[in-house]
């Protein structure tokens, strides 16, 4: 087994300095974000997942995948950083933030907009799938960290 150190999500637009309990860049809990460097690797690992899980998830109630492959090679092709042991859906975020202005026919990519979506541009569908993502996030940090009173 080859061990492989998890990256910090980070993407540089953190929110927690300014009091949001979820990061409305990286999607991670305020204590993940102030702990990061003192997680173990597993640790780690558990928190991508979740991030992972959640983006995968977002997309997916708004993108289909019809061509994994074609998705694939379209993304080296368009020299568009990819990590190809994280979930496809997540590799339809790289495509969006690398070029959503620019995409005249994501059928192209191996992609779908789902009939529900079909109305939104792909800028706007971007902003959408982060806005859902951080939703689920907060959510998810109110459900399991939030401390709640019981009468």
């Amino acid at each position: 087994m080859v061990f492989q150190r998890v990256k910090t999500p980070c993407v540089g637009i953190c929110s927690t300095g300014i009091g949001d309990q979820v990061c409305r860049g990286c999607k991670r809990f305020n204590h993940e974000v102030i702990q990061w460097n003192s997680y173990s690797n597993e640790q780690r690992r558990i928190i991508d997942t979740r991030l992972q899980n959640f983006l995968a998830q977002t997309v997916a109630n708004k993108i289909e995948i019809t061509d994994r492959s074609l998705l694939a090679s379209q993304l080296k092709h368009q020299q568009i950083n990819f990590d190809v042991d994280r979930n496809p859906y997540c590799w339809v975020v790289n495509l969006l933030n690398a070029g959503a202005s620019q995409i005249e026919d994501i059928s192209q990519y191996g992609l779908k907009v789902l009939s529900k979506y079909d109305h939104f541009s792909l800028i706007d569908l971007k902003k959408l799938i982060d806005q859902d993502y951080y939703t689920l996030s907060c959510a998810h940090y109110e459900r399991y960290f939030f401390p709640v009173e019981i009468d």
